[in-house]
């Protein structure tokens, strides 16, 4: 009776993902889905790992209960990099 209950409760609950954030490239990765938190935090180390091997800089890591998100991996635009020179002076 108690793997029903727990069978039921993780069908109508929201499963964990591993939130990266990067700088550089500015993106955010989701990575799972994972059935607990425990096995997500598991997880974490590894995609940080393979980030830093591409690269990336300034990562950030968080863990979410949530529905799958839309996408897996967001680029952010990088408002740096769209700014305009303006002289200053004359």
């Amino acid at each position: 009776m108690k793997n029903f209950f727990s069978g039921l409760f993780s069908f109508f609950s929201n499963p964990w993902w591993v939130k990266i954030t990067t700088a550089e490239p500015s993106c955010v990765y989701y990575f799972g889905p994972f059935d607990d938190e425990t096995e997500a935090t598991r997880a974490k180390p590894g995609y940080v790992e393979d980030l830093q091997k591409e690269g990336a800089l300034q990562i950030q890591t968080s863990l979410h209960n949530i529905p799958e998100p839309t996408e897996l991996t967001v680029e952010l635009e990088n408002t740096a990099s769209r700014s305009t020179m303006v002289p200053v002076g004359s």
